[in-house]
């Protein structure tokens, strides 16, 4: 569902694969994509809550150059209002390069309520990141 609504929301799916919950194999698949395929985009789905698998903010933090605390912190603000349990993602999103990394739950629906509270944003995020020089006014 994730690649759906991206992909309605004009983005284009380049790779999907599964990882094993292994923090080392998420920071080099994370290192991959950013550095060397040049996404604009990473979206992560999983090992986002507080359970000892769930490493994959884990996995973000050690390879992002720069945090974007705000986009995490909307997607758990939105979540909270529908289940308490949205207290416990650990999701984070952040800058390596010009790639932006969002991690999303794992949960189909968690997923999609955390995407749809993104997709505003994401297209003006990629902008600025790849360098847009204009203001960030409201639009």
């Amino acid at each position: 569902m994730v690649q759906e609504m991206l992909h309605h929301a004009g983005f284009s799916i380049v790779h999907t694969e599964v990882l094993p919950d292994d923090q080392k194999i998420i920071e080099q698949q994370l290192r991959q994509l950013a550095d060397e395929s040049c996404l604009d985009l990473v979206v992560t789905t999983g090992g986002t809550g507080v359970s000892p698998q769930d490493v994959t903010p884990d996995a973000t933090l050690a390879v992002i150059h720069r945090q974007v605390p705000g986009m995490a912190e909307a997607m758990r603000a939105a979540s909270a209002s529908k289940t308490p349990h949205a207290m416990l993602s650990r999701a984070v999103a952040g800058i390596r390069g010009q790639t932006l990394i969002v991690n999303l739950p794992g949960s189909v629906k968690g997923a999609q309520e955390n995407l749809e509270v993104l997709l505003p944003a994401l297209e003006h995020a990629l902008e600025k990141i790849q360098g847009d020089p204009s203001e960030c006014g409201k639009e």
